[in-house]
């Protein structure tokens, strides 16, 4: 099983923070091109259905559940979840001198058929995930002034 945990400190208001990293429909600035279309699906109470489309024209759709007065959020990829067996992804947001530390954690299994083995991904998602929480800070700390 795969699993990468990859934290950045935002120096920003949780408010913020948690606001702006959570607006999916923002996701195509935040993510750095990664994705080209990020669209709400549906939303139920504190659950939020959404569809990502990536670089390479390829779709899925996910749930994310906010839970904002407790400082995180959980996502799961839908099915079908191939390349993956699974995907869970959990963002926590703790308060830190003033500042956010936010902290991205996935698990994932690749499914047997893809082209990539646990490792090979783990490697990608936190060079990937490492570059674009840089995106985050940078976005964030602008909008917030700080």
């Amino acid at each position: 099983m795969g699993h990468t945990n990859n934290s950045i400190v935002i120096n920003a208001p949780y408010e913020k923070v948690f606001d702006i990293s959570n607006d999916i429909e923002r996701w195509t600035e935040l993510f750095g091109g990664e994705y080209t279309e990020a669209k709400i699906v549906k939303r139920e109470g504190n659950k939020i259905t959404f569809q990502l489309t990536d670089d390479e024209g390829r779709s899925w759709q996910s749930f994310r559940l906010l839970f904002k007065n407790n400082y995180f959020a959980y996502a799961q990829k839908l099915p079908p979840e191939f390349p993956f067996t699974h995907m869970k992804i959990i963002w926590l947001y703790t308060p830190q001198d003033g500042s956010i530390v936010m902290t991205w954690i996935q698990d994932f299994h690749m499914d047997e058929k893809a082209s990539f083995n646990d490792d090979q991904v783990e490697e990608m998602i936190n060079k990937h995930s490492q570059e674009n929480m840089k995106i985050f800070k940078r976005i964030i700390e602008q909008e917030a002034g700080t």
